[in-house]
């Protein structure tokens, strides 16, 4: 079972997870060691197939810091906290954590995308 840290200690996942929002973008930082980076991806591939399965789900994608490291970034897309809410409490993705690497870290936080004019946009 990996180790969860929170982003945020003043705003935690569970208080996000009581909000009834949408869409959201998670951010999910995971941390291990770099030998373990394979066994990493492997099921976090496994658990991207259940996830994109489940209602709400519209997109994800996986980054691996350069040069050896051992720090990954997910980011994926939904269409509410509910549909998240429901999809990580879902047993069989929670029965899936047992498979992360032993040292893993991992740090998930719910965002909104917001306008900065000129810049980005809502």
């Amino acid at each position: 079972m990996p180790k969860f840290v929170e982003m945020d200690h003043a705003v935690t996942l569970a208080d996000q997870l009581k909000t009834e929002e949408g869409p959201v973008v998670l951010i999910n930082t995971f941390v291990v060691p770099p030998e373990d980076a394979d066994k990493l991806h492997s099921v976090w591939a496994s658990d991207a197939g259940l996830m994109k399965a489940q209602p709400g789900f519209i997109s994800t994608q996986l980054h691996r810091g350069i040069a050896g490291s051992g720090v990954f970034l997910n980011y994926a897309v939904w269409q509410s906290v509910g549909h998240f809410r429901a999809a990580f409490s879902n047993p069989a993705f929670q029965a899936k954590l047992a498979d992360y690497p032993e040292n893993t870290t991992v740090s998930p936080h719910l965002f909104k995308k917001i306008e900065v004019p000129g810049i980005c946009t809502a």
